[in-house]
């Protein structure tokens, strides 16, 4: 480690973090790699034609930047509040709303940076509604 631990997280650096339907998520800066105490920062993939579970970040506020592709985020209580993201935006999910992150793609990958403003539990994986 270096003076005052400054850090470089390499990709093989990142930890497998907690998952949300089909969403795979990787932890960089966070307690358990480098001893992050109030911020949280990952790295999220999401399959071509894939969505992760709904799900909120409890008292966490989110900011995600998208790196590649073109994410959909469903929110509202029924998720039909459709929200369009591509490369080069930042999405900002407040504390408690309930989302669902989708892939309309058939075959590229989105891929985003999401950093969280707590160490606590980050993700809060919920059931749909019945007749969704």
């Amino acid at each position: 480690m270096t003076a005052g631990g400054f850090r470089v997280i390499r990709p093989g650096d990142r930890v497998p973090d907690v998952a949300s339907g089909a969403m795979v998520r990787e932890a960089a800066v966070a307690r358990g790699t480098v001893g992050a105490e109030r911020i949280w920062v990952g790295y999220v993939e999401l399959p071509a034609g894939s969505e992760s579970a709904p799900h909120h970040h409890g008292e966490a506020e989110s900011a995600i930047y998208v790196i590649s592709g073109s994410p959909v985020f469903r929110t509202g209580d029924r998720y039909d509040e459709v929200h369009q993201a591509g490369p080069g935006d930042v999405v900002w999910v407040p504390p408690h709303v309930l989302h669902i992150e989708a892939n309309p793609s058939d075959d590229e990958p989105v891929r985003m940076i999401v950093a969280r403003s707590t160490q606590e539990t980050l993700v809060f994986n919920v059931d749909p509604p019945a007749d969704l």
